[in-house]
């Protein structure tokens, strides 16, 4: 390592964070910090073939649930739906309790510790946001688990190539 602990940075490999601990992967099948939100796909408790993208952006709290093509969750009914309830205790599980609030800009007072705390300490409202690149991201994200196993670099992750050149 660097003295400034930077070697990874210097590489096509990214550091992965472990999960917290495992996910129920059924229901909540993707999950990500990313693009000032907390957002992810989360299955239907109705319909085993729709899914519904949801959001809630850090700071304003502001969220958003809807099906992958843009029709609005029918739970949002003035406060956070059932789908946006598991989102957030999914991103606990995946990420640790404290470092969603921390993204979030939540405050969790003392012993907090859950992801069914998250919620309920939300102060945001209901504001429309897409769904298709959350989307899009879960279904690349699907298409690399069907690759094989391997060792070897995978050319569409390798994003900086090695030059050859010293220096």
């Amino acid at each position: 390592m660097d003295a400034d602990g930077t070697r990874w940075e210097h590489r096509s490999a990214a550091r992965v964070v472990p999960p917290a601990r495992p996910r129920n992967l059924a229901r909540v099948p993707f999950v990500e910090l990313a693009d000032g939100r907390l957002q992810g796909v989360v299955s239907s408790g109705s319909d085993i073939r729709r899914v519904y993208v949801s959001s809630i952006t850090a700071g304003t709290h502001a969220y958003h649930c809807s099906t992958n093509n843009n029709r609005p969750c029918g739970g949002l009914r003035g406060s956070p739906c059932g789908h946006l309830q598991a989102l957030a205790a999914e991103a606990a599980v995946q990420y640790g309790a404290d470092r969603v609030a921390r993204y979030l800009q939540i405050d969790l007072g003392d012993g907090a510790s859950s992801g069914a705390d998250l919620p309920g300490r939300l102060h945001g409202r209901h504001e429309p946001a897409p769904a298709a690149l959350v989307f899009s991201r879960f279904l690349r994200h699907l298409a690399y688990l069907e690759l094989p196993d391997t060792t070897e670099p995978i050319a569409e992750l390798h994003w900086f190539p090695a030059t050859g050149a010293a220096g």
